[in-house]
């Protein structure tokens, strides 16, 4: 799930980031860089159960599904059969659309970052020795931006990895770390095997941290 959000909100933010450093006004810029901030000022619970309202049965996803009579595409990408109507709330679909939109601000500011600091003479000189914006953007704007690409991997990533209000709220029966970390530490009181479960995400981010140290990352922090 963590890979998965980390790839998505990547994909999300390098076009719109893109725009906001290449071809947007100052006054657009600024409206579109309050438009990625503001759902920071909210509290991080209240963005979750707002997409639990969304993605239940009664919210305006199911009556969508179930106004378009999609019910059958729906019950494809579940998995499972609906009862009673369409629903998100309680599946991986929507545990991956909740924490796609919570960290996907996390995404955009280091690549925005980063794709600022590419000097414009070398996409003039790109252009001037006859490379389209499509081979400019492939093979010289990039890879300068992959440092910042790689910065708001970590964070995605990361967060995605140990969150467990996420997979408790919208998530379906299969545990996630963070969730039996807080299960063996609270529920259970088994604080050995939580603190067990700890050494994963802690081992994988040193590995990931690492890889990220090699490809220039915390330069676009």
């Amino acid at each position: 799930m963590a890979a998965v959000v980390t790839v998505a909100d990547a994909l999300l933010a390098l076009p719109f980031a893109y725009y906001v450093a290449r071809y947007a006004t100052p006054r657009v810029k600024l409206l579109l860089t309050l438009v990625v901030l503001m759902p920071l000022w909210s509290s991080y619970l209240i963005r979750v159960y707002f997409w639990k309202l969304i993605l239940a049965r009664e919210g305006v996803v199911g009556w969508a599904f179930a106004t378009l009579g999609l019910q059958r595409l729906l019950e494809w990408v579940l998995g499972l059969p609906i009862i009673g109507g369409p629903s998100l709330s309680v599946s991986a679909l929507g545990t991956f659309l909740a924490f796609s939109y919570v960290w996907l601000p996390y995404m955009v500011l280091p690549i925005v970052a980063a794709l600022e600091r590419v000097p414009h003479s070398l996409l003039d000189a790109s252009a001037d020795l006859g490379a389209r914006p499509a081979a400019t953007f492939r093979h010289v704007t990039l890879p300068l931006a992959l440092p910042g690409v790689v910065a708001g991997s970590i964070f995605t990533f990361s967060l995605t990895l140990g969150d467990f209000v996420v997979p408790g709220t919208l998530g379906n029966s299969s545990l996630f770390i963070g969730q039996a970390v807080l299960a063996h530490q609270g529920t259970a009181g088994n604080i050995p095997l939580a603190a067990a479960f700890t050494v994963i995400p802690m081992a994988i981010m040193a590995v990931y941290l690492t890889l990220a140290r090699r490809a220039g990352a915390f330069e676009a922090l």
